[in-house]
């Protein structure tokens, strides 16, 4: 058990219910007199449902420690993305609603590390960048640089990025995978 001062973003937790959640934002609010209030945004490791959840200062949450797998993401068949365990060549699959946000960098051949708790697969930790190419953006032009900016670029995965107006179709560029920024052309 935890005090609910001590989450942080990353932390996971059983709730009452005996759901898993995952932190993506805290917050301490203390007003003059009372005791503080804890501000958690989680998110359900089951359902991949994002909630607000609120806590006085001195509550309990059972803490829960995730083990990590090495996958590699293989194809998506439907709704649910399917891995492979790189010792064990099991191929768990998480669906769609529980991946998320993280879809947008998954291309295959990716690997990712699989989120499990008592063999029950539950999520997948991204690497910090991934390369991935420009599949359509708008030419650049003489000129286009004067301004400074940027324009959109689709990448092959589908996930839209801006880029400097250097960038081509075609070109290999990293991104950050918990931005969503450009890094650089590769």
């Amino acid at each position: 058990m935890i005090g609910v001062q001590d989450l942080r973003k990353g932390t996971t937790f059983i709730d009452d219910d005996g759901n898993l959640f995952v932190v993506l934002d805290y917050q301490h609010n203390k007003q003059g007199r009372g005791n503080a209030t804890i501000n958690v945004k989680a998110r359900n490791l089951r359902t991949g449902a994002t909630i607000q959840k609120n806590f006085q200062s001195g509550g309990r949450v059972q803490d829960v420690r995730l083990e990590t797998k090495k996958v590699q993401y293989l194809y998506k068949d439907g709704d649910n993305f399917v891995f492979m365990d790189q010792e064990t060549y099991e191929q768990p699959a998480l669906s769609d609603n529980v991946i998320g946000e993280h879809a947008q960098w998954l291309k295959e051949g990716i690997n990712v590390e699989l989120l499990v708790y008592e063999e029950e697969p539950l999520d997948v930790q991204l690497p910090t960048t991934v390369d991935l190419i420009v599949s359509e953006t708008a030419p650049a032009f003489k000129g286009n640089t004067a301004s400074g900016g940027g324009k959109p670029a689709t990448l092959e995965t589908g996930a839209v990025v801006q880029v400097p107006f250097f960038v081509n179709t075609g070109d290999t560029v990293r991104v950050n995978t918990e931005s969503g920024e450009y890094l650089t052309r590769v």
